[in-house]
């Protein structure tokens, strides 16, 4: 294949192995495949601050999408026109006195660098220590002060479907919202209408590369969109079923570098 194709990448479980680093085979088939003229961005519901080492890492020159869609800018262009679309203070503070009729441990608002906490809890704190954000911990009820651009409910398995539902019930129109794979079980939320597609979609009009000419990779919930939007949206060989039940392809795990193993194949790229 010859002509340009943007190649989108969710990191956790995709681009990234298991122990949260980037093979040096994968590594090597991207940095072929930008020098070849294709176009490779980052597509993860991690925050910048916690996406940024691997931006730098495979010497990315491209918009990138953080929180699941609700944030979308170029890191190395500050007058790009990219947006942050937060959730409604009141929505997010309705979805905390929500929670206290259900069984949870914690909530966590994302600001985007400040990280509220309802409760301490060192193990979260561990997860959203990259970056050195802000923490503050206390009852989001009144120490939250700005609108958030994503929110973190941790709560048992058997109380998950039933907060999503009441959210989904509740909130349809204000919130979409999402689950973590085990062992987390975790309900992340974002404004409605937001998602890894329509960041890509941004990206892919400003490169002008149209949307049969993306290839994007995942594996999780917040995949979704992104898989189905993409013209090549590959499943990786240890994608939840829904996921592999839409993809166009699914590729090998991202233990046995899939990103890399499908992208050498797909664009004839002779790098491995």
């Amino acid at each position: 294949m010859a002509e340009k194709h943007l190649i989108a990448l969710d990191l956790d479980g995709t681009l990234l192995t298991d122990d949260k680093k980037i093979s040096e085979t994968t590594k090597k088939v991207l940095k072929k495949a930008q020098m070849d003229g294709h176009i490779v961005m980052i597509a993860t519901g991690r925050p910048f601050r916690s996406s940024e080492m691997y931006y730098h890492e495979l010497n990315l020159n491209t918009p990138i999408v953080n929180f699941n869609g609700a944030f979308v800018h170029h890191p190395l262009q500050n007058d790009w026109l990219g947006y942050h679309a937060p959730l409604d203070i009141k929505v997010a503070k309705d979805v905390v006195e929500v929670c206290h009729d259900y069984q949870f441990h914690n909530i966590v608002a994302e600001v985007m660098d400040k990280v509220y906490f309802h409760y301490h809890d060192e193990r979260i704190l561990d997860v959203f220590s990259m970056g050195n954000p802000k923490v503050t911990t206390g009852d989001l009820r009144k120490f939250l002060t700005d609108s958030p651009t994503s929110m973190l409910i941790h709560t048992e398995e058997d109380q998950l479907k039933v907060i999503r539902k009441h959210l989904s019930e509740v909130h349809a129109e204000m919130i979409d919202h999402r689950s973590w794979a085990a062992p987390w079980h975790v309900i992340e939320i974002i404004k409605h209408g937001l998602n890894k597609a329509v960041g890509i979609q941004k990206v892919s009009e400003y490169v002008n590369i149209p949307k049969e000419r993306i290839i994007a990779f995942g594996d999780e919930d917040n995949d979704l969109e992104m898989i189905e939007y993409a013209g090549h949206g590959i499943a990786m060989g240890n994608a939840i079923a829904p996921l592999k039940n839409i993809a166009n392809d699914i590729t090998v795990t991202n233990e046995e570098d899939g990103v890399a193993v499908y992208l050498n194949d797909l664009l004839n790229l002779k790098a491995i």
